[in-house]
């Protein structure tokens, strides 16, 4: 089988965890529009599958994810210049909010590379993980372009204005330790750890209470735009439907009996 005859996407559901890995390691796993449309479409599926209770989402081979394949654009003098927004519309914007708006953990295992839009995408997810090889670049600058894929949404909210604008206009590798000392992942392991460790990870959080992980991402993600009084009346509500649900009794329980819960979801 020939590079080009591989899926671009590897996918497979197991032990309640939904798993990606973006696969053209040959092109540093560089997105086309066909891959996006499909990851989109991957990512909606979990989320509607119910036995379906965590994700994650890796890279083939020696990178997480090189951004746009510029290969798969046509950008030559003086022809028809692409339509950059048309492309965000309709691909990149649509996968950065099914990772948002997931209602189950998303966790991110970045083993190299994660450049462009391959690094806002992965730190996008709600628990990101480094392997020590790990490089996030915001190489947009080099082409004359923004950060895009929710970058100048994300990162001021991760590291601050200064370290964003660094981060944009210089379009400098952030490696793992410095990305885990600025707050942009959760940890950082050795490469050989990467895919045990973030397997090991997603299992746990998909034997957890999901519909409460689901509020909780609710309520993180509207904290950053919310007044205190509106995210006030938020956690009231959120917590209302949570101390209603099956998980929560569980939980209560299984605190009482000394024992480990067993959640089922709802």
């Amino acid at each position: 089988m020939t590079a080009a005859d591989q899926p671009h996407l590897l996918v497979s559901v197991g032990s309640g965890v939904g798993s990606v890995t973006l696969n053209r390691p040959q092109r540093l796993n560089a997105f086309t529009a066909a891959m996006l449309v499909d990851l989109r479409t991957t990512l909606e599926e979990f989320a509607a599958d119910e036995d379906i209770r965590g994700v994650l989402i890796t890279g083939a081979g020696r990178g997480f994810c090189a951004g746009q394949d510029l290969g798969d654009r046509s950008v030559a003098p003086g022809a028809e210049p692409p339509d950059l927004g048309e492309s965000l519309e309709q691909r990149y914007n649509p996968v950065v909010s099914a990772i948002r708006t997931m209602p189950k953990p998303v966790v991110m295992a970045v083993n190299g590379v994660a450049a462009g839009a391959g690094a806002n995408l992965a730190l996008n997810g709600d628990i990101v993980i480094a392997a020590r090889s790990a490089r996030f670049i915001q190489a947009f600058a080099r082409l004359g372009l923004i950060p895009d894929s929710g970058g100048t949404w994300l990162l001021p909210r991760l590291v601050g204005h200064a370290r964003t604008m660094g981060m944009a206009l210089l379009a400098e590798p952030i490696d793992a330790e410095r990305a885990l000392a600025w707050g942009m992942v959760w940890s950082v392991v050795d490469d050989d750890d990467l895919g045990a460790t973030a397997g090991a990870l997603a299992a746990d959080l998909a034997a957890g209470p999901t519909a409460g992980f689901a509020r909780i991402k609710q309520a993180v993600n509207a904290s950053l735009s919310n007044t205190l009084a509106d995210q006030l009346e938020l956690e009231r509500s959120l917590q209302q439907a949570a101390g209603w649900s099956d998980d929560y009794a569980e939980g209560v329980a299984a605190f009482i009996e000394k024992r480990p819960p067993r959640f089922t979801g709802r």
